[in-house]
This record gives C-alpha cells, sequence and structure tokens, in this order.
C-alpha cells in the first residue's frame, strides 16, 4: 500500500480528531504531532497507558522518564515498529494511527476511552511509509550500516526518502538524479562536518561522529519531524554539550520540530521548550522547563523519594 493510500484510507474512516488541549499547543499553534489517549500493551503488560501529548512545529519538546517509562515505546508507536493497542496518532493535522481494541487485547485493556474508538480499525503506516511522510528517527543505541562509509549511509538513506525501503533504495535511479542525490550528500556531509571522512567506514568513526553521522543520515531523508532517541547516550560531557548546539543549530536550519527522548537532564533543561514526563506508561507532570525541575512527582520517580520520606528523614 503507498503512503498516500495509507492516509487516504485513515481519512475516509477514522475522520477527523477533536482538537487537542494537551501541552503547549493550548493556543493555535500547528502542530507537527498529535497523539491522544495512545495505549501499548504487551499481552497483560500496559506498556503506554493513555498517553496524550502534542508536538507543536518548529519547537524542541522532550520527553523524559527513568529507565523502563515507556518512552522508547511510545516512539515505537510513532513510527510503526509497534501498532498501539488503542488511541490517535496525527502528523501535520492528518490522521496516521488510529486504533481500538481487538481481539484477545479487547478482553484485557482497561482504558477509559475503548469505546471511543471501537468499530473502526486502520492498519499503522510502515516504518518505510512513515519516513516517507516526514518523520525521521535516531535509536539509542547506533544503528548504523556498519560495511558502508560514511558517505553511502548518507547516500543510502537519501535513496530510501526516493523508493521507499533499503532495497530499492541499493538500487540506482537514472544518472541525471543520481548525480543529484551525490550532490545533495556532500553539502549535507559538508554542512555536518563529516566532509573529511567521508570515505572511512561508519564503524571507524569515534562515538561523537557516529552519532552525528545517524542525525545526518536521518536529515538525508528531508523529515519534517525528527525523533531523537536518547542522542546523548555514551557521549562525554563535552560531547554531550556539542550535541545540544548541534540539535539546535539543524532546528534552525533544516525548519524541523524535535521530539526528544533523554536522559541527560541538563541537555534537556537548557534545549527543550516543553518537556513531557511519563513513569510505568502513564504521563506524571509536563511543562516548561524550569515547572518540571521543580516538580515533587518528578523528583520522586527519579530518585525514588517520596514527599513523606523525605519529611522523616528531616525530623
Amino acid at each position: 500500500m503507498s503512503t498516500d493510500s495509507v492516509i487516504n484510507t485513515q481519512n475516509q474512516t477514522a475522520g477527523a480528531a477533536d482538537p487537542g488541549s494537551h501541552g503547549p499547543s493550548r493556543g493555535n499553534e500547528p502542530l507537527a504531532l498529535h497523539l491522544e489517549n495512545v495505549t501499548m500493551q504487551f499481552g497483560g503488560v500496559v506498556s503506554v497507558n493513555n498517553l496524550s501529548l502534542d508536538v507543536p512545529q518548529g519547537k524542541i519538546i522532550a520527553l523524559i522518564g527513568p529507565n523502563g517509562a515507556g518512552k522508547t515505546t511510545a516512539f515505537n508507536c510513532i513510527t510503526g515498529v509497534y501498532q498501539p493497542t488503542n488511541g490517535l496518532i496525527e502528523f501535520m493535522g492528518q490522521p496516521m494511527v488510529r486504533t481500538y481494541p481487538r481481539g484477545k487485547d479487547a478482553k484485557i485493556y482497561k482504558g477509559q476511552n475503548r469505546e471511543k474508538y471501537a468499530g473502526q480499525h486502520v492498519l499503522t503506516p510502515t516504518p518505510d511509509q512513515i519516513t516517507q511522510l516526514g518523520i525521521a528517527r535516531t535509536f539509542q543505541n547506533i544503528r548504523l550500516w556498519k560495511s558502508m562509509t560514511v558517505f553511502e549511509n548518507v547516500l543510502t538513506a537519501k535513496h530510501m526518502r526516493a523508493k521507499q525501503n533499503v532495497f530499492s533504495a541499493i538500487l540506482r535511479m537514472n544518472l541525471a538524479e543520481e548525480k543529484r542525490m551525490r550532490e545533495e550528500t556532500m553539502d549535507l556531509l559538508r554542512e555536518q562536518g563529516l566532509e573529511t571522512v567521508k570515505d572511512e567506514l561508519a564503524t571507524s568513526l569515534p562515538y561523537g561522529l557516529q552519532r552525528r553521522l545517524e542525525i545526518a543520515r536521518a536529515l538525508a531523508t528531508n523529515p519534517k519531524l525528527l525523533l531523537l532517541d536518547e542522542p546523548a547516550a555514551g557521549m562525554n560531557p563535552q560531547e554531550t554539550l556539542e550535541l545540544a548546539d548541534f540539535v539546535q543549530e539543524i532546528r534552525e536550519k533544516y525548519g524541523l520540530t524535535v521530539f526528544l527522548i533523554e536522559h541527560h537532564m541538563d541537555l534537556v533543561m537548557n534545549i527543550s521548550d516543553y518537556i513531557y514526563v511519563i513513569d510505568f506508561g502513564s504521563e506524571i507532570a509536563q511543562g516548561v522547563p524550569e515547572t518540571v525541575q521543580s516538580d515533587r512527582r518528578v523528583i520522586e520517580a527519579y530518585l525514588g523519594i517520596s514527599e513523606d520520606q523525605e519529611d522523616k528523614s528531616n525530623t
């Protein structure tokens, strides 16, 4: 099924969603991404529970929480790796995923919004189709094509954007189009400071440059929305500072919206316009960095210290 077919099918069956009132969109900012009551359930385990959030266009929004909170699972629902058990996902105002509990899941699902989504079910687009829509992603564990050079990694990503999947991306197109893509690849490498290592194997690069290459490869697909899953993982303090500048630079240069998962709180607080916090799959707090940083629920989730426990320790 083509990307257009997926969107057309969803528009016909799902219809328009009610305007969200979650987070920073309470004004009239256009949204790049909207999640409404998204749930991901594996058997009896609810990994994401009725998650609702808004990611306005042109902003840097962070999703944080302790290990195992459900952050990467939420990203997997957005990018088509998982098909949510329930909920609505919109991209650039268009329904991308709308589901309702089905089969065995319907019998054990306990969400309060089950009836709202009953009676219709739309297949989640594949990751390749979601790339075509304009969503790109990086991973916590860097996933470069190990046998390819830096140049080939980025060029193949460009072909994926044009050809819709990795297999057809490896096959070359007409000479004029191929030349244009190679020139664009070199321009991108130059802009990202990777031109001098273009002929090196991707896995031979220092860790910080591998992370930069992974982001450059994502940019090669011309995304509107960039999802970064713990981009500072494994970086030293200096590399983390450079990453913060890098993310802000590419947001401004390419007019991107950035949705970020990260454990480095200094990075999150320095570059985020708005933050959502989840624990055990559910939202526990949201707000601008200053508000979230001092929220008692966030402190308890990260440190495991409740207000009662702290009061006792001070007596």
